[in-house]
């Protein structure tokens, strides 16, 4: 077994040694490793376009090796993601947390945490109860802007989904008010502070930190320099967040140029924080692409020996 894999892990061995090598890719900007890790996806489940199911089987046709399952404050997905899960593709139950530090929205990537764990599972439930009074608030917002959204069109975008501001982007999109979902997240529409904008239930990072913990997960923060979003925190409050307990950052993220990938890059160093790399892949509502970014296996392997409330799930050829 490698050092820090458990089994099922997806980690493949020569001798003593996980494969680690690594080759450079022709977009220069990052790493293609042996082993393919892609440790941030979503679903339907929240506000992705692809099924569970239809996600995994992409994953495995992409020749990703492991995937991680992140859908936005749910873990409702995994159920049917692991009924068909193909063989040779395994499964890191996970999910992306809602949180929010002194009025900036940011995203905690939980990886491998017990979903039954009672104090984590309260607080996922609340956050996502105050995503439909809150998507409502927005549409009215918009309404009073001129826009002819309404309920029921954002309502059928969002399906079964974890209903938020993408979802709204695309009813946008298709009203024609802007040309792509990126488009709606800015000041004069759906971003932080935007005209439209409407704050929900976000969770304290501290008190996600202590939740996910309890619950014997692993948090990664989410593309933590993604300015295209908005305001981010600032570097100190990683380092508090660090010394809190927080595993890692996510690095290598499409929402990240090379100059503050390197940077992230010296932070997570300095703080000893690992470094991941994901897709955040949404299927047809973004631009990236499965394996867009990855993770590098030792990485995988650490958070895979940190945690204590689930494990990596190896697919069997699921119907």
């Amino acid at each position: 077994m490698c050092r820090g894999c458990r089994a099922g892990s997806g980690v493949t061995e020569v001798g003593e040694n996980p494969v680690i090598l690594k080759r450079p890719h022709p977009s220069v900007h990052r790493l293609e490793y042996v082993v393919r890790i892609d440790l941030h996806t979503h679903s339907t489940a929240s506000d992705g376009t692809d099924t569970p199911a239809d996600l995994v089987r992409k994953a495995a046709a992409a020749g990703l090796d492991v995937i991680a399952l992140t859908d936005h404050d749910t873990t409702r997905g995994h159920a049917e993601a692991l009924s068909v899960l193909p063989a040779g593709l395994t499964l890191v139950p996970g999910a992306e947390l809602s949180c929010r530090l002194d009025g900036v929205s940011m995203h905690m990537l939980a990886y491998l945490f017990d979903p039954e764990e009672p104090a984590l599972l309260a607080e996922r439930e609340l956050v996502r109860d105050d995503r439909v009074p809150r998507a409502k608030s927005m549409i009215a917002k918009l309404n009073a802007l001129g826009v002819p959204i309404t309920w029921e069109q954002v309502a059928r975008i969002a399906g079964e989904g974890s209903v938020g501001r993408p979802h709204i982007a695309t009813a946008l999109v298709e009203l024609g008010v802007v040309p792509s979902v990126n488009d709606a997240f800015t000041q004069e529409w759906l971003a932080d502070g935007g005209r439209a904008y409407v704050e929900k239930h976000e969770t304290n990072p501290f008190d996600a930190l202590r939740l996910i913990k309890n619950a014997g997960g692993v948090a990664v923060f989410a593309h933590p320099a993604a300015t295209k979003r908005g305001r981010t925190v600032p570097e100190s409050a990683i380092a508090d967040l660090a010394e809190a307990g927080l595993d890692g950052i996510e690095v290598d993220h499409m929402d990240h140029d090379p100059d503050t990938r390197a940077r992230l890059r010296g932070l997570a160093r300095e703080l000893g924080l690992l470094v991941t790399g994901s897709s955040d892949y949404h299927g047809s509502r973004k631009t990236c692409v499965l394996g867009e970014f990855m993770t590098d296996p030792e990485v995988y392997g650490e958070i895979t020996r940190r945690a204590t409330g689930a494990f990596p799930v190896p697919g069997t050829g699921g119907a």
